[in-house]
């Protein structure tokens, strides 16, 4: 689960550290957060941000949403 991010220290966090740098929206400062910027954007973005926001967490964390192998 995502540590909460209180204001001051989202106020702190640098533009590279948000999905959509301009607007400082969806933080992405850890997997967590890049998880739920994920989420969050699929409920509440429009299909531009969409895309943005996917671009950005696959480019800063590649292993989020690489499917997994099954052991048989």
């Amino acid at each position: 689960m995502a540590k909460d991010l209180k204001a001051k220290d989202r106020k702190k966090l640098s533009k590279k550290e948000f999905a959509l740098p301009g607007k400082r929206k969806y933080p992405i400062p850890d997997k967590a957060h890049a998880r739920n910027a994920l989420a969050r954007v699929a409920q509440n973005g429009t299909p531009a941000e969409e895309k943005k926001v996917k671009s950005a967490v696959k480019k800063r964390f590649p292993s989020i949403g690489k499917k997994k192998a099954k052991k048989s």
